[in-house]
């Protein structure tokens, strides 16, 4: 199971060699087939009926730490969505992105996505999770920025990436909590330990910080923001970023992690009403946009508000339609996502203003808008798959009773609010279509005249359409191999549901009777209410709130630098060690760290008292001469005084290592001794000598402090014995001091090398470009 997941990242390595003979073969072609692998070598699982399956690989023995993957319903239908709509979204971007692009950059991006989607929705090590959680954040940030040229492309892919990451901080911190509470690293194990969880006086901690990552993830109010201008990227970005894969990560996230918190009233009344919030905002707002693809972002938004809200009713009908709603979002808005793709690529524009008419120039582009627009309106119309899903919405919604005041109150509002967010999602949907396709051609105002898309640009819409109908005429087909599964994973138990077109005349289809009654009204009559948009939400904005904080972080950020990047080495070297000083003295108070033991030390002789003395004179000496050689032998009486000191206690090794550093060190300092500056005194003011003399004589009772404290604490049990041990045993060498700086401490001992190398190469350089300016 790792190599689907790895498959992805090592193709990704050969992008940039393949992409240069672009001009003979379009690198997609290469690209579209790895998704296509991956999506064949899943599907393969529902050979001989499904079961989940866990396959763990050795990371880190020593240290417990290993790559879990568990494949179970619900992480199978994200990863047949991933791969599936992957290959579909990576064959339509052959014949959208032209080869005049930097196709090497997109596709290596694409790919890294790619993997790190697939690696979070299998990831059962929650470090794992979190650490591909972050890669989908960084790739993403490059997809969207990808026409880097435009500033609107280089802003939405910095907003994105600024509240994205910022959840992905605020689940690490809920990853940790759990993972301190329960003592695994496994969600699986973390779910079968929810008590534990649940019962714990951080629980609403852990919830707060999930959700947050979560709702940043997912684009829920009022962390959505980031989501309509993120529509800069091209359209295979916003297809497959936006529709089926990235944006469903929180999702996953919380569907993941409900059968543990969904026994919190919290967690119904805050997933409820964030998602439900997100529902109305989003389809309100998606009908007052004139670009296409801030229509679609909207339209995202809403629908992603619908899916959470359903995962936080946590019935079993809310369940099994969340999950259903999620494949059957992914088939019309990754079909529409394209069509805005082919409307934008033939006429040049996305403004719907300067639409209109279309149907008759891209007759088999608006026959898939219209299956797509009225699948995501909700229509009632058996080949429809949105309706089945959005009706269960309707069901779901009314199937709910609070525990609590407040939970009652969420309870009884969400109908009424489900209803007024599909009014809108219908009318959104209508105004897309409709300003697009029918009326009146506006050739005029089209900077490329109109005609229908290649063959090849089509073929991908045209599929996700076929599904869409296909789902719709035979819901059983991906029912109980599909979507049963999935609903059981998240809900704990069995929650298989058939799917069927009609119900009788009940409530949930008088409110979807309802929606397209008001939604046909308010989408005929959009010129006569729109102006309700100027007084809400008027100009108040998150955009202008998000504007504003970032413009003030990085203005206040700039004053605070220039207030100590001054280029005084000294005032750098004061705000270091101050720091340190203070955050020392801090932790030593905080948790009582500070101890004195004298047992078990050895005697001091009068040998000993005169060696340190004499190194403390020598030490005091450097400070008040002004003679640099005399400055320089006094210090190399400190080193070999210390050397004394190894010596006299029985440590020949470090005794060596001492002399030969002391030696090095002041025969270096006597060879540069003409450039070493003069100690003459700077001339400083009083405040400034006083800072010093305080800085100075709080480092040294610090180090001093920290010495005596590293000897009394006895916190845990010394590694000494450890190596003594195992030196011989698993280094083969008689020397501790050598097994340990070879073997034990290998990685620390190369990468010392390697810094050294590196500046030794440095030097080097600098003395070549200082003989070729010479010359």
């Amino acid at each position: 199971m790792i190599l689907p997941v790895l498959l992805p990242f090592i193709i990704a390595i050969f992008i940039p060699f393949l992409s240069k003979w672009k001009e003979k073969f379009h690198t997609g072609i290469v690209v579209t087939i790895v998704p296509l692998i991956i999506f064949i070598y899943f599907a393969s699982f529902f050979a001989g009926g499904f079961s989940a399956v866990t396959k763990t690989y050795n990371w880190v023995p020593s240290l417990n730490m290993n790559l879990v993957f568990h494949l179970d319903g619900l992480s199978l239908l994200f990863v047949l969505l991933i791969s599936g709509i992957g290959t579909l979204v990576a064959l339509y971007s052959i014949y959208y992105l032209h080869t005049t692009e930097k196709l090497g950059n997109f596709y290596v991006y694409f790919l890294i996505f790619m993997g790190s989607m697939l690696g979070l929705v299998l990831s059962d090590n929650v470090y794992a999770l979190y650490s591909f959680w972050e890669f989908t954040s960084l790739s993403s940030f490059l997809l969207i920025g990808f026409w880097n040229h435009k500033h609107a492309s280089r802003y939405g892919a910095l907003k994105s990436m600024l509240i994205t990451v910022f959840g992905g901080l605020s689940l690490l911190g809920a990853l940790v909590f759990m993972h301190s509470i329960t003592g695994t690293t496994s969600i699986q194990q973390m779910l079968g330990d929810s008590e534990a969880i649940l019962n714990s006086e951080f629980f609403p901690l852990i919830l707060t910080l999930l959700l947050l990552g979560a709702f940043t993830k997912s684009a829920q109010f009022p962390f959505h923001i980031w989501l309509p201008d993120a529509m800069e990227a091209p359209t295979p970005v916003s297809a497959y970023l936006h529709s089926a894969t990235m944006v469903k990560a929180g999702l996953y996230l919380v569907a993941r992690f409900s059968p543990m918190l969904s026994s919190s009233e919290w967690f119904f009344i805050i997933v409820s009403s964030f998602g439900i919030l997100t529902l109305c905002w989003g389809s309100y707002m998606a009908v007052r946009q004139t670009d296409l693809k801030g229509i679609l972002a909207f339209s995202t938004i809403s629908q992603l508000g619908m899916i959470m809200a359903m995962l936080g009713f946590g019935t079993k009908v809310a369940v099994f339609a969340a999950m259903f709603h999620i494949l059957n979002h992914a088939t019309f808005k990754g079909s529409l996502f394209m069509v805005a793709g082919i409307v934008d690529h033939e006429t040049g524009t996305r403004d719907i203003r300067k639409l209109g008419g279309l149907m008759n120039y891209l007759p088999m582009t608006a026959t898939l808008a219209m299956f797509g627009v009225f699948s995501m309106a909700g229509f009632p119309l058996p080949f429809l798959n949105g309706f089945y899903s959005k009706e269960m919405f309707f069901l779901s919604s009314l199937d709910l009773s609070g525990q609590g005041d407040f939970a009652s109150i969420v309870a009884s509002l969400v109908p009424y609010l489900a209803v007024f967010g599909s009014i809108f999602t219908f009318v959104y949907s209508m105004y897309f279509f409709f300003g697009t396709f029918r009326g009146r051609a506006n050739l005029g105002k089209l900077p490329k005249k109109p005609h229908e898309a290649p063959v090849g640009m089509l073929i991908s819409p045209a599929i996700l359409v076929l599904l869409v109908v296909i789902i719709g005429l035979f819901p059983s087909f991906i029912n109980e191999p599909f979507i049963s599964h999935a609903a059981t994973a998240v809900y704990g138990a069995d929650a298989s549901k058939d799917i069927y077109f009609w119900h009788g005349f009940k409530l949930p289809l008088i409110m979807s009777l309802t929606v397209v009654a008001f939604g046909t009204i308010l989408a005929l009559t959009i010129p006569r209410w729109s102006s309700v948009y100027s007084y809400v939400p008027g100009v108040l904005s998150l955009n202008k709130a998000y504007d504003f904080t970032v413009d003030k972080s990085v203005s206040f950020s700039s004053k605070l630098t220039r207030g100590y990047m001054n280029g005084s080495l000294a005032l750098y070297m004061k705000l270091i060690l101050g720091a340190i000083i203070l955050v020392s003295f801090a932790f030593f108070f905080l948790t009582d760290g500070f101890a004195i033991d004298t047992s078990q030390l050895a005697s001091v002789t009068t040998i000993e008292l005169i060696v340190a003395v004499t190194m403390a004179i020598a030490a005091l000496g450097t400070i008040f001469t002004n003679n640099r050689i005399a400055a320089i032998l006094i210090l190399g009486v400190v080193g070999y005084g210390l050397s004394m000191l190894f010596i006299i206690y029985r440590a020949p090794d470090l005794a060596l290592t001492q002399l030969i550093i002391e030696t090095v060190t002041v025969a270096l300092f006597l060879l540069v001794f003409y450039h070493l500056p003069s100690l003459n005194s700077r001339g400083e003011s009083k405040p400034a000598k006083i800072s010093n003399w305080i800085i100075s004589i709080g480092f040294g009772v610090l180090v001093t402090a920290v010495a005596i404290s590293s000897h009394s604490s006895k916190w845990f049990d010394s590694i000494s014995s450890y190596f003594v041990e195992n030196s011989y045993k698993l280094g083969g060498g008689d020397n501790i001091v050598n097994v340990i700086l070879v073997d034990m401490r290998g990685l620390d001992t190369i990468f010392e090398i390697t810094v050294l190398g590196l500046a030794a190469m440095a030097i080097y350089s600098l003395i070549k470009i200082k003989n070729k300016k010479e010359e």
